[in-house]
């Protein structure tokens, strides 16, 4: 009864927040997504009702995040033909070296910021400044999926804290980035822009209209043997069970060679990463056997955008106001701090680092780098609707990269852990290496540009 409940109370604030979204303009023009809206509604009901709504409803609908992030993990590469990795390396080196800058960069930026200050200041946690990069990086789900971690190491607090970062990250993706849109627009550095003010009534309630209504997938097998959607879901769930054994086997193996040690960076390791790596293995093994083709990437991207619209409205209405109340001048500091070094990012090392269409491609990792991946896309589909540039396709291929290392990565996944067991500075020193391993491979590209 419990999870009937839970489910139909986040199903109706996802429609409610569709609702609200087609009728106020103010929610059309900022971009917001209809899981943000419901998940802001749900949170003001459980703020203004908390007295009136069960402890165990709110408390089990906090553990959604945790596992439906594993489900969007697993279904990342299942489906998809990877080309060659000279080829991507080739076409995507820039775009990735924008986005390794922007990445690492979040890291020495929070870790810096907390470690010297916020720590002293405030008292927080030294892994504080992790949730930068978690929390615009990775998004609500890298924070849910990290909630295991953040309880591991006797810091419940992390959770509600990053799903703010998440949420702030998101709204400065899309505000900001639409301020940069409209500057880029004045400055002639695009032409090809869709602003609010050009699109049609349908696109601005985000309706399509009856006979543009494009397919969600196609059905793979026969519907006598297995339904298609049931296979995909099966597919995920296998994927998610491989990472689930690598995850056992790591706590196991780092028991087993260091038995003496009391350090354990895989007790507090999420699983989220490890169902990416168990999507890949199974596509792989899938292309081997000649099967590939029962898989159909836009069923599984259709079931990762499901996940993701109630991982975040779940995840939104769940944040603890209180525990953010109290830590609000540490999270604005680290907020505007990301921000700012993000808008940095674009306007000064993008126009050096990329030949041809600087500000579309800047402006998808903008996105990626402050929201996530949906809020890149929205943005590049704002300056480039048709897809006439390099934008697109360099994104997608950094991506392919970037993602199993970065903004919810093994490397989030490791970074937490790792400033717990070994204090920040250490974390901090590696990841200045490698902001300026990557700052120096960005001056080798603009040298190459002139």
């Amino acid at each position: 009864m419990l999870a009937v409940i839970i489910f139909c109370g986040l199903s109706v604030l996802l429609v409610l927040g569709k609702i609200l979204r087609t009728s106020l303009s103010i929610f059309q023009r900022l971009y917001l997504p209809s899981s943000v809206i419901g998940g802001l509604l749900g949170l003001f009901i459980i703020s203004v009702f908390h007295e009136y709504i069960p402890a165990e409803w709110i408390n089990n609908t906090k553990k959604l995040p945790g596992f439906l992030i594993n489900v969007i993990f697993a279904t990342l590469f299942l489906g998809v033909t990877t080309p060659k990795f000279k080829e991507i390396f080739k076409i995507a080196l820039p775009q990735l070296c924008l986005g390794q800058i922007m990445a690492w960069g979040q890291y020495v930026l929070g870790l810096g910021l907390s470690g010297l200050l916020l720590v002293k200041l405030f008292g927080v946690p030294e892994a504080f400044g992790n949730l930068l990069e978690i929390g615009f990086q990775g998004g609500h789900g890298t924070v849910g999926g990290m909630t295991e971690s953040f309880l591991a190491y006797k810091w419940a607090d992390g959770a509600a804290l990053g799903y703010t970062v998440a949420t702030g990250g998101m709204i400065i993706g899309i505000v900001i980035g639409m301020v940069l849109v409209n500057w880029a627009l004045k400055k002639g550095f695009v032409k090809e822009v869709r602003t609010f003010a050009m699109r049609n009534h349908n696109e601005r309630i985000g309706v399509y209209k009856k006979d543009e209504q494009p397919s969600a997938g196609v059905q793979t097998v026969f519907s006598d043997s297995i339904d298609s959607l049931a296979l995909h879901l099966a597919l995920v769930g296998v994927s998610i069970l491989i990472g689930f054994g690598m995850l056992k086997f790591f706590q196991w193996g780092e028991v087993a060679l260091l038995p003496d040690c009391k350090t354990r960076i895989f007790k507090g390791f999420p699983l989220f990463p490890l169902c990416m790596i168990g999507g890949v293995i199974l596509q792989i093994f899938a292309s081997r056997v000649k099967i590939d083709r029962l898989i159909d990437h836009r069923q599984m991207s259709r079931i990762s955008g499901a996940a993701l619209d109630y991982l975040v409205v779940s995840a939104v209405a769940t944040i603890q106001i209180s525990v953010v109340a109290k830590n609000w001048l540490p999270l604005l500091i680290l907020i505007v701090a990301g921000a700012v070094f993000s808008v940095a990012c674009v306007i000064f090392i993008a126009p050096r680092l990329f030949k041809e269409a600087w500000f579309e491609r800047a402006i998808a990792d903008f996105g990626q780098a402050t929201g996530v991946t949906a809020t890149g896309l929205m943005l590049l589909r704002t300056v480039d609707p048709e897809n006439k540039t390099v934008a697109a396709s360099s994104f997608g291929y950094k991506q392919l990269i970037h993602e199993p290392f970065m903004g919810g990565g093994l490397w989030t996944a490791l970074a937490l852990p790792l400033v717990f067991t070994m204090g920040w500075l250490p974390v901090w020193i590696f990841c200045s290496a490698m902001l300026i391993l990557w700052s120096i491979i960005a001056v080798i590209i603009i040298r190459k540009n002139r």
